[in-house]
């Protein structure tokens, strides 16, 4: 099953990442479970950016799923462009799409991805209303 990225979102971060030769695999190439990672870092320094890291006695956010497209084989030396995007805000939640290209190959996705994010009062173990500044950024 494949699942794609929708025309209505917001780019709302870029970032580089560098392929480490640790990354690869024995079969030569970016290991499956990297590509998910690359798509952590880009969402994480975002979210870290925009809302602050979570405060464990307040409010924060979580993933509920997360998904990756795996178009072609990353592969060490290189470094990676990855590009954040939201869509969906909805009361508590919205959801995050990430493409990653080599930046020698502008425009040459090598994955596509995401995750649903939800707010959440941690205390609680409840989702919470998203706040009005990152709403607001969302839209």
């Amino acid at each position: 099953m494949r699942f794609d990225i929708p025309e209505q979102k917001k780019l709302t971060y870029e970032m580089v990442i560098p392929i480490r030769w640790g990354d690869m695999d024995a079969m030569g190439h970016v290991n499956n479970t990297l590509y998910f990672r690359y798509m952590e870092i880009v969402r994480i320094e975002w979210l870290h950016g925009v809302a602050g890291p979570p405060d464990m006695g307040g409010e924060g956010f979580v993933i509920v799923n997360a998904f990756c497209n795996f178009l072609r084989q990353l592969e060490y030396p290189g470094d990676i462009l990855a590009k954040h995007y939201v869509a969906n805000p909805g009361r508590s939640s919205f959801d995050t799409f990430i493409t990653l290209e080599r930046t020698d190959q502008p425009g040459v996705l090598y994955a596509t991805g995401g995750a649903t994010v939800v707010w959440l009062d941690i205390a609680a173990a409840k989702s919470a209303p998203l706040p009005d500044a990152l709403r607001r950024l969302l839209m």
